[in-house]
């Protein structure tokens, strides 16, 4: 059965100026349909990147002084997925990204684009490519932005043709002159670079943002697998028209499958002085997660040689240890920092994304940088995120005492950010890990929030329900292994069996008594049987006895926390969430280890979600310090030409 969205025109088209310091969201209309759209649909996020409808995947934001004819519209029914050449260009950020106009499932990919000055607040402009030439008539998938010289930018993307295979394509603006760049044409060369001598056809895909080396010619690599395993094709070119396959690809191992959406980009090193050349990250796409490796590359040899190769260090490197993939980074050169996004995909059902009239969306975008150990990335939520900040709340020296839960009032629960900090007074008595659970998502599943422990589980419990009935725990725990302290990080969603303890969780679903003692089955983020409850584990990379703690979360129907390590005892942990209604992104060792988690609650949503401190350990922990901010709806507005007619997404 399919289902009809309809939709409302909440104002009369009205102006906009972007650009000389004013800015989006001035109007009162706008503010009164987001808030609208969330009691119709509790899941869509208020500040997280949404397009109007269907299934998404990326985007890109322009900043400009000029006027913009903007409807406000109230629109749902769409898809989106991997975000494609974001770039920013002369003060304005665009934002391109995988989106199925027709429907909320994937299929006829396209590449929409929404632009913004400030990556909060955006404007959906036309599609900039569709599926029409014999080149891409199967779609235009995933691929990047580069800026030529002279200011010129210009898309790689993959095109799928009119005999299946993955082919390479070109295309740049119509008119320069245009501030926002809508409208893109095709080069008549395309396709520009095919599946030839050897390369698999169906293995073929997403150029990244090309760079020069010292012989002024450009280097560009495209993802794909030589005998199954995944590979970084590079090519060469003088015009950016004409490339020429290298010998030897620019990466490759044997551990991994075939590599989607590839990005290479270099990271300087802080505290480094003059001539210590940067550190260049490889990231790769497989198995429904965003890898990468950290090395040195040679630009006049074009040899890479990486530290630890993919899958081979303990830590298994991962942009984010939860749900997140095909991720895109560019450089902000405006602020002189590097920001990453990502798709978020739904866990739901398809029925539940037809009845929604939408699928997907993007982080939250983070900065990216070179960790304090020089061998990981560190990421954060860019710090425009302060601009949606409202009520805050905030909590100092507070001892959680084993078995204690905190609530913390004063703030909208299902649209939060989070940053906490705990101190962990001792280190005696700590659990020893066993050498083979060397896999933390294992290790959570083993000891997850219910599970009583020494030093931990400590954390956040999220979009809960008022009896904690609902609930999704972010948390640490402290173990021993040897001679040194691991901390280990939790993102826990699971349906699982829990003994009744000291009030901590809801007994209003006791199933069974055994031998006395009281216990129930709790569904924990969702009283809804349908969804995926996954739970989510990294290890964190610090000392506890020496730092502290932290945690970061940002939450808009979708929570994000962050966490930072572990020491030795007498350190404290901070971590970091973002909530948003149906996501959840955690930032756990100021950033070091990131779980993104959707979670898609029954009775905690709107105002009723809540948000909450514990502490499941023994031992006793304290929150140094906890500060929270309910968080702003940011602004979207679908951009339409003057002369154009104004309408909604479903005419």
């Amino acid at each position: 059965m399919k289902k009809t969205c309809t939709t409302s025109v909440l104002g009369l088209c009205y102006f906009v100026v972007i650009g000389n310091g004013v800015e989006f969201g001035a109007s009162t209309p706008t503010a009164t349909s987001v808030h609208s759209v969330l009691e119709e649909q509790p899941y869509r996020t208020a500040y997280h990147f949404q397009p109007p409808k269907n299934w998404m995947n990326v985007l890109i934001l322009i900043h400009v002084p000029v006027v913009w004819h903007v409807l406000l519209v109230k629109t749902a029914n769409d898809e989106s997925a991997d975000p494609n050449g974001p770039m920013y260009y002369n003060g304005i950020y665009h934002l391109f990204y995988q989106h199925n106009p027709y429907g909320p499932l994937w299929g006829n990919m396209t590449w929409a684009h929404s632009i913004s000055y400030d990556l909060i607040n955006w404007v959906h402009l036309d599609h900039a490519l569709n599926p029409i030439d014999p080149f891409d008539i199967n779609g235009c998938w995933s691929g990047s932005t580069t800026i030529l010289p002279g200011g010129k930018p210009a898309i790689l993307y993959t095109g799928k043709d009119t005999e299946n295979h993955e082919v390479q394509n070109l295309a740049v603006p119509k008119n320069l002159s245009d501030p926002l760049l809508i409208e893109w044409v095709k080069s008549a060369h395309n396709p520009i670079m095919t599946p030839v001598n050897g390369i698999d056809p169906c293995f073929y895909r997403d150029p990244t943002t090309a760079w020069q080396g010292p012989n002024k010619r450009w280097r560009v690599i495209v993802g794909s697998q030589t005998d199954g395993h995944g590979t970084a094709i590079l090519y060469t070119s003088e015009d950016f028209v004409n490339w020429t396959r290298s010998e030897s690809p620019l990466h490759s191992s044997n551990r991994t499958g075939m590599w989607e959406c590839p990005d290479f980009y270099p990271v300087s090193v802080e505290g480094n002085g003059r001539g210590i050349e940067p550190k260049y990250v490889l990231k790769a796409s497989f198995n429904h997660q965003d890898h990468y490796v950290i090395g040195h590359y040679d630009p006049k040899t074009d040899i890479y040689v990486v530290n630890t190769d993919f899958m081979d260090s303990a830590l298994q490197l991962r942009y984010d240890y939860g749900k997140f993939y095909a991720s895109k980074t560019f450089l902000d050169s405006g602020k002189k920092r590097r920001v990453l996004w990502a798709w978020i995909e739904e866990t739901d059902s398809e029925y539940d994304d037809i009845e929604k009239g939408w699928s997907g969306l993007q982080s939250f975008p983070r900065t990216v940088s070179i960790g304090k150990s020089g061998e990981q990335l560190a990421q954060w939520p860019i710090k425009e995120i302060e601009k949606l900040h409202s009520e805050e709340v905030n909590i100092h020296d507070k001892e959680l005492k084993g078995g204690s839960v905190l609530e913390v009032v004063g703030i909208t629960g299902s649209q939060a950010d989070v940053e906490v900090s705990f101190v962990l007074p001792k280190f005696e008595e700590t659990e020893m890990m066993e050498q083979n659970l060397v896999d933390p998502q294992l290790l959570c599943s083993q000891n997850q929030a219910s599970v009583e422990g020494l030093l931990g589980p400590f954390g956040l419990l999220v979009l809960a329900s008022k009896d904690l009935t609902e609930q999704t725990a972010i948390f640490f725990r402290i173990f021993r292994s040897h001679s040194k302290y691991v901390v280990l990080m939790c993102s826990d969603q699971s349906r699982q069996l829990i003994q009744t303890r000291k009030g901590m969780f809801s007994s209003d679903h006791i199933t069974m008594v055994l031998l006395g003692t009281l216990f129930f089955f709790m569904n924990r983020s969702s009283l809804r049987d349908e969804v995926e409850k996954t739970t989510y584990g990294a290890f964190v990379d610090v000392d506890p006895s020496s730092e502290t703690v932290s945690l970061r979360s940002l939450t808009s129907a979708l929570t994000n926390m962050s966490a930072s390590g572990l020491r030795k005892p007498s350190g404290s942990q901070r971590p970091k969430l973002q909530i948003d209604h149906s996501i959840v992104e955690s930032f756990g060792g100021e950033g070091v280890a990131c779980i993104t988690a959707r979670v898609y609650p029954k009775l905690a949503t709107g105002k009723e979600a809540h948000l909450y401190a514990f502490n499941n350990g023994t031992q006793s922990v304290k929150i140094s310090k906890l500060s929270a901010w309910s968080m702003k709806e940011a602004q979207f507005f679908q951009y339409r030409k003057e002369e154009s007619h104004f309408s909604n997404y479903d005419e």
